[in-house]
């Protein structure tokens, strides 16, 4: 069914509507993300409900899910409609565990910045308690020990303290 022009939005009003850059939606539209219908003249026009798509994904980031992960959950879903109740089940359950393993990072996060912070030395690169001869920065870049553990790198820090 074709759309009329009253329900195709331009870019700019995709981008006000959504809150996305431009640039953002046509980044989106290369991934396969959204799609649009181009005018004679090689506008991009989306349909109203491409404001849908463009939530979806923005809250699939912020669940976690890359933008390769939410392509792969929106392709379970509808384009031109509002999804069921049944078809959102299926995704929603998929994010179910992504969900909890960033509340359990988020918790081991509160608890270690607590610990390190309470110590006082303010200082991983000195802490001679959590990062003693700043072994971490031998391993690389990046976050050394805040949700894996290489045993490598010696003693487990004690939890209470950096």
């Amino acid at each position: 069914m074709a759309l009329s022009r009253h329900d195709l939005l331009t870019i700019g009003q995709l981008s006000e509507r959504s809150g996305l850059a431009a640039s953002a939606l046509r980044y989106y539209e290369k991934l396969g993300l959204i799609h649009a219908e181009r005018t004679a003249g090689g506008q991009r026009r989306y349909a109203r409900a491409t404001l849908r798509r463009v939530a979806f994904v923005r809250a699939a980031q912020r669940v976690g899910l890359s933008l390769d992960e939410a392509r792969t959950a929106l392709d379970r879903l509808p384009e031109d409609r509002a999804p069921s109740v049944t078809e959102w089940s299926g995704v929603a359950e998929s994010w179910q565990s992504r969900i909890d393993q960033q509340i359990a990072e988020l918790e081991t996060l509160k608890r270690k910045l607590t610990g390190c912070i309470g110590c006082g030395c303010l200082s991983l690169s000195r802490c001679a308690l959590y990062n003693a001869g700043d072994r971490a920065g031998a391993a690389g870049p990046g976050a050394r020990y805040l949700f894996t553990r290489d045993p490598s790198t010696g003693p487990e820090p004690h939890s209470q303290t950096c």
